[in-house]
């Protein structure tokens, strides 16, 4: 029987010395030898979130009352609800992560009404730093995310701001620019009163698709087929006048 070769040119050599033509010789295409190897996923960043020097890596754009009295990352409006948006903001990590990640995180839901999300591959619409002075002021506005001049992935989740939100719980998926709705799944996470938190949160991006679950439980799935957005900075984002708490925040590189 022929031995499995490694290679061609070991195939061709091995063909010669048993006098058989080259052209009688199979030739195993190596993408049907066998799938490579998957590259192992990569810590690039861990954070505990357990006390105040954990969120110096972050900054605020609104205003945000910051605690740490469970050694978790607590997060309130500074403003009151009265202040209309004004009074929602985001938390972006200061770091810039790779296309190809995992983003996990605990999260415990204090205080309802209110809503959560999640951006990601946040960068500017010609490719700038989050943070490039070149860029429109952001205060923690939504329109400004979604509608100005940056390009991100927003996920939101733990969706229960609005009347509607409370009686239908989804997580939704957007792309920005723009206030594009690609994706929708069925929220797991119940009421405040009946939450039994933490709650493990789980997004990958790989290439041009996109998961989400919650407790090992697939939420939603998505392929971005337009041109997927790449590397850039994440950030969460609470809605007053929600309270929520947030722990061991880590990212992979995939």
């Amino acid at each position: 029987m022929m031995p499995m070769l490694s290679n061609r040119r070991t195939f061709i050599k091995t063909s010669l010395s048993l006098g058989l033509p080259i052209a009688a010789v199979p030739f195993l295409h190596p993408s049907k030898a066998g799938s490579p190897p998957q590259k192992k996923p990569e810590l690039i960043y861990s954070n505990p979130l357990s006390d105040k020097s954990d969120f110096e890596d972050f900054t605020v754009e609104g205003e945000a009352v910051i605690e740490f009295e469970n050694q978790r990352l607590r997060m309130k409006n500074a403003l009151p609800v009265s202040e209309g948006r004004r009074a929602h903001f985001v938390a972006w990590c200061k770091h810039d992560f790779p296309s190809n990640l995992r983003v996990e995180w605990d999260f415990y839901p204090v205080q309802e009404p209110g809503l959560c999300m999640l951006f990601f591959a946040a960068k500017g619409i010609n490719g700038e730093d989050l943070f490039d002075d070149s860029l429109s002021e952001r205060t923690g506005v939504y329109p400004q995310y979604h509608s100005g001049d940056i390009n991100t992935y927003h996920l939101s989740y733990f969706r229960r701001k609005h009347p509607e939100e409370r009686a239908f719980q989804t997580c939704n998926l957007r792309k920005s620019k723009g206030f594009e709705l690609v994706a929708r799944g069925a929220d797991p996470i119940p009421s405040v009163q009946d939450a039994q938190p933490p709650y493990s949160m789980s997004l990958t991006k790989m290439g041009s698709e996109i998961t989400f679950s919650i407790n090992n439980l697939m939420v939603l799935k998505w392929t971005d087929e337009q041109v997927p957005l790449e590397d850039g900075k994440i950030g969460f984002r609470q809605m007053a006048p929600l309270i929520a708490e947030y722990h061991n925040l880590k990212v992979y590189e995939l």
